[in-house]
């Protein structure tokens, strides 16, 4: 099997269900964020030093739910696949509460705005929200034009503020200093 198609040569690409759309349009936009960040998260986990499993293990789960919610931007409702596919649920936002819950209770209080660095896994995880943001103001877009599963909104919500709790519990299980603004 060959990995190139040709088929999108023309500036188009394909949706669950067949139907073709130009590779700009909002809903690829919004594909195309959530794939954007999927990665940046691979990227954080490479960077991810030892005796840190829960969290790889909690970063393994949004990589695969992400390829999930990337599925469900891309069958818009009434598709004729529609029933082949698991769409974000609630379910998927309430995992993210509770771990966010978690690493909020047991990494350091709040003493001023946090700056992206610290440890390299820290600071990744930090552009990961940032692409997750970005993700999410693309389906925000998205869903003004077309219906959409309400939880992907939900779910990129919660995923920013879960990245950013992480990295200030990995910066903190790791003894590195956290960035703090500092008012000029």
């Amino acid at each position: 099997m060959k990995i190139y198609t040709r088929t999108g040569d023309g500036g188009e690409t394909g949706l669950f269900g067949g139907e073709r759309v130009a590779k700009d349009s909002v809903r690829i936009e919004a594909v195309g964020a959530v794939d954007e960040a999927n990665s940046q998260i691979g990227f954080a986990l490479s960077l991810l030093p030892g005796g840190v499993k829960g969290l790889a293990a909690d970063l393994e789960r949004v990589q695969n739910d992400l390829f999930d919610l990337g599925a469900d931007l891309a069958t818009p409702h009434g598709s004729s696949v529609e029933d082949k596919l698991r769409r974000i649920n609630a379910a998927d936002v309430i995992f993210l509460e509770e771990r966010t819950d978690f690493y909020t209770d047991d990494g350091p209080p709040f003493t001023g705005f946090v700056l992206p660095g610290g440890h390299p896994a820290a600071a990744a995880l930090q552009v990961a929200r940032a692409v997750v943001r970005r993700a999410e103001r693309r389906v925000v877009s998205l869903a003004r034009k077309e219906k959409l599963n309400p939880e992907v909104q939900h779910y990129l919500n919660r995923l920013s503020d879960l990245l950013f709790v992480m990295a200030r519990w990995l910066n903190h299980a790791r003894g590195v200093q956290e960035p703090l603004w500092q008012k000029r």
